[in-house]
């Protein structure tokens, strides 16, 4: 400010000197006049350039100028600065905040005052089939067309959380997705989506579990209590109390064989995988469970009657066959499910055909063949859940707690093993278990066990009573 005083008394001085110079008191007048207009161009002109400046908005390069002007254009720079800083920082953390929200497990919808899409993460845009850049603006009911959702937005009570099917949710894979309203600001709304298909699946299993246990345990429970208020109330003689203690027995063995293999699935659940230390000769594991077939053979054919028989067949040296690594018990329980589920369904003269094999890969094949009644292709992806029986009134017979190939299963896994299931209806069925290399020691690779067959060098034996 007192440069800019000065420099106007200077202006004014030297017009008043050189107009007395030229003209005396007029001449002195009108230099002062004509200096100050000349002073108030001159300043004029530095205001058009901080305001050119200003407009560019280029804050790297203020205009260097003395005076007033050069001190607002210095002090505007320096505010411009901050202001950029500021602005850098909050866009920074909003960035931030975005990826955060990105990288949640749930969807993120942000609605304005009329509900129309402000902004979502990729969770949502998959959830619901948004396309998070043309989607911007859109109304959310015109993109969430399911009713339930309609209803539930129009109400304004938004206190509980709906469930909707989700994006390519089809009758034999449905998806489901949890919605929640969360009003906030002036108006706006927050969406929340959660993919709960496995949930709502894991729920459903739990009650088909429970269901299924209870009634596996209460067939023979009732069968007990019947038997029992009999031998109690009845006078029966030495035959017919044999008979019925025999059935007794039958069905706690069946009981206790459904408690045997529900704690073996909450063992193998609940246990670390088998190292590969420790090793077991595949002959004498392939034996245990050959032996185990027989005895399940005899007990599901007695007493339907003479010339029911089943033929076992066997590789002729299992000897040959090296040694597997992992839990014995484990190995066997697999190995033996399969076999005795081929026992089971398998026909009167049938045939069962059990395969050990070196893959050319050096891993190992387990494979038990039956010529059973072949199994339907929709049946095929479920099989290995629990008590799930394509034919019920069968399995019960033969005495199957349909928890067999849920085991079969989880001890592949625990092995790094694979179970491959061929099967159709007419042809029979073939189960095989793959053992990966690092769990096999013994023959050649690529030399594979030679398969049983009509014309070769085997061993056959008929399962009969």
């Amino acid at each position: 400010m007192p440069f800019r005083l000065f420099s106007f008394l200077m202006f004014q001085l030297a017009g008043g000197l050189s107009g007395w110079w030229l003209g005396r008191e007029w001449g002195a007048l009108a230099g002062v006049v004509l200096a100050g207009l000349l002073w108030l161009a001159a300043d004029v002109a530095r205001g058009m350039r901080v305001l050119q400046w200003l407009k560019r908005g280029d804050t790297g390069e203020a205009p260097s100028l003395p005076g007033l002007w050069g001190e607002v254009s210095d002090r505007t720079r320096r505010l411009l600065r901050q202001c950029e800083q500021q602005t850098r920082g909050s866009e920074t953390r909003l960035q931030e905040f975005l990826a955060a929200i990105q990288a949640s497990p749930n969807g993120v919808v942000l609605l304005d005052k009329q509900g129309r899409i402000e902004w979502c993460n990729q969770i949502a845009a998959e959830h619901f089939g948004f396309d998070a850049q043309r989607d911007v603006l859109q109304q959310i009911g015109n993109l969430v067309r399911d009713p339930a959702f309609a209803v539930y937005y129009a109400a304004g009570n938004y206190s509980r959380e709906i469930t909707i099917p989700g994006r390519g949710s089809t009758a034999s894979w449905p998806v489901r997705i949890s919605v929640q309203l969360h009003p906030y600001g002036d108006g706006r709304k927050l969406l929340l989506s959660q993919d709960v298909t496995a949930l709502e699946q894991a729920e459903a299993m739990r009650r088909d579990f429970v269901a299924n246990v209870s009634h596996e345990i209460r067939t023979p429970l009732t069968v007990l209590s019947g038997f029992v208020e009999t031998l109690r109330t009845l006078p029966l003689n030495e035959r017919e109390r044999s008979r019925y203690l025999g059935l007794m027995a039958q069905q706690s063995q069946r009981m206790q064989t459904l408690v045997d293999d529900l704690l073996t699935l909450s063992r193998l659940e609940g246990s670390p995988p088998p190292g590969a230390d420790g090793w077991t000769p595949v002959p004498s594991l392939l034996e245990r469970c050959l032996q185990e077939a027989k005895t399940l053979s005899a007990l599901i054919t007695h007493g339907e009657g003479a010339g029911h028989d089943l033929h076992l067949v066997y590789a002729p040296d299992p000897r040959s066959a090296g040694e597997i690594a992992g839990a014995p018990n484990e190995l066997h329980s697999a190995l033996s499910n399969l076999l005795n589920n081929a026992v089971r369904y398998t026909p009167a003269g049938g045939v069962i055909e059990v395969l050990w094999r070196m893959l050319p890969d050096g891993r190992a094949a387990f494979s038990v063949k039956d010529s059973g009644p072949g199994i339907a292709p929709e049946h095929l992806p479920r099989l290995t859940e629990r008590f799930y029986r394509v034919d019920r009134s069968r399995s019960r017979e033969t005495g199957g707690t349909g928890l067999g190939l849920a085991i079969v299963k989880h001890v592949a896994q625990r092995h790094g093993a694979e179970l491959h299931i061929d099967s159709a209806p007419g042809r029979g069925s073939t189960f095989s278990i793959v053992f990966p290399a690092s769990r096999i020691k013994g023959p050649r690779a690529g030399v594979p066990e030679p398969l049983a067959t009509p014309d070769a060098a085997r061993s056959t034996e008929s399962l009969q009573k």
